[in-house]
């Protein structure tokens, strides 16, 4: 999302040991070869790219601090090559009276060393408490806004850890408190963007027709000539989640997801039915602020951003070609 690098087994798994990225080479389309979760300064990031050309940027993650025993409350993430312990949340307790939903495999900062290294990251990778204050003026909005739910709002729990339903609720209500606190915002009113997406698309759970337990099965839809990258073997593919549970991958990709974006130039109620993947969205950032270049397969050969003036049929108020080719 932020490095245009494809998977490894450890980043598809969701990374349960925070382990540096063993680097033993770079493909011509700028994947790196290897594994692991963290990678090395030399694979560049789009923070990267945007501290090249001046612009700010920030990540806000929700709950992240609250229970600083399993993470930070800034450029909060495991300690290398340790347990990630934030992968499930943790309940409300009399030392941790908020409970603590934090996922750092949510938050793509923090598996970059380009990034973690920094002095910087402690006020780039910061909790969501910042961003109201952050939202109070134009000047201190950040250019680039990257907001990360904890494990109950992005609707990955439900039941959750401290009794809200969780699920599309829970991620419903997170939107109607922090859509509108945006919108009123003096930063996005002067032709702000907003993206609402997700991650992956549904699972299947069932029995394991290959032995006892439980599988697990991602069917793996992708599109738009999308790659596996040079780390994963062919599929499909399982591997052992947990005890009696068992992940079989189908194929590589996120399925069909649905995403939404909100601007003051955008035409209310349009539908595109473009078809895009995992690394449109990088694309379009890089689009949107005028980046030197594209990242990994950010820059695939007849990839397709969100506002492609060839093949994307997003309209804009003005229908400018102009605009309709370039966002600026």
């Amino acid at each position: 999302m932020i490095s245009g690098q494809a998977a490894t087994p450890d980043t598809r798994n969701d990374c349960q040991i925070f382990a540096d990225f063993v680097l033993t080479g770079t493909t011509s389309d700028g994947q790196a070869v290897g594994n692991g979760c963290v990678y090395p300064a030399s694979i560049k990031t789009l923070p990267n790219q945007l501290n090249a050309i001046g612009k700010t940027w920030r990540g806000y993650a929700e709950d992240m601090g609250n229970d600083p025993a399993r993470e930070a409350a800034a450029c909060g993430h495991p300690d290398l090559n340790t347990v990630d312990h934030t992968q499930s949340a943790e309940a409300p307790s009399a030392s941790v009276p908020l409970g603590d939903q934090y996922a750092s495999r949510h938050n793509p900062f923090v598996y970059f060393h380009s990034i973690i290294d920094s002095p910087d990251c402690g006020s780039h990778v910061v909790s969501l408490n910042q961003l109201t204050a952050d939202l109070s003026s134009e000047q201190a909005t950040p250019n680039f806004v990257f907001i990360t739910p904890n494990l109950c709002n992005d609707g990955h729990d439900a039941p959750c850890k401290n009794g809200q339903p969780g699920g599309l609720v829970s991620a419903d209500a997170f939107l109607q408190k922090w859509i509108p606190l945006i919108q009123a915002s003096k930063a996005y009113q002067q032709n702000g963007l907003i993206v609402i997406t997700f991650d992956e698309g549904d699972l299947s759970v069932g029995a394991n027709p290959n032995g006892s337990g439980i599988l697990v099965s991602a069917p793996g839809q992708f599109c738009c000539n999308e790659q596996p990258g040079p780390n994963l073997a062919a599929f499909p593919q399982s591997t052992a989640i947990a005890p009696g549970v068992a992940l079989w991958f189908q194929s590589y990709g996120g399925d069909r997801t649905g995403a939404v974006l909100l601007a003051p130039f955008l035409r209310p109620g349009t539908v595109s039915n473009t078809p895009f993947n995992h690394y449109s969205l990088l694309k379009s950032l890089e689009d949107v602020f005028d980046t030197d270049g594209y990242l990994g397969y950010a820059g695939a050969p007849g990839l397709v951003g969100f506002f492609g003036c060839v093949t994307s049929d997003i309209a804009l108020k003005d229908q400018s070609q102009t605009a309709h080719c370039s966002i600026r």
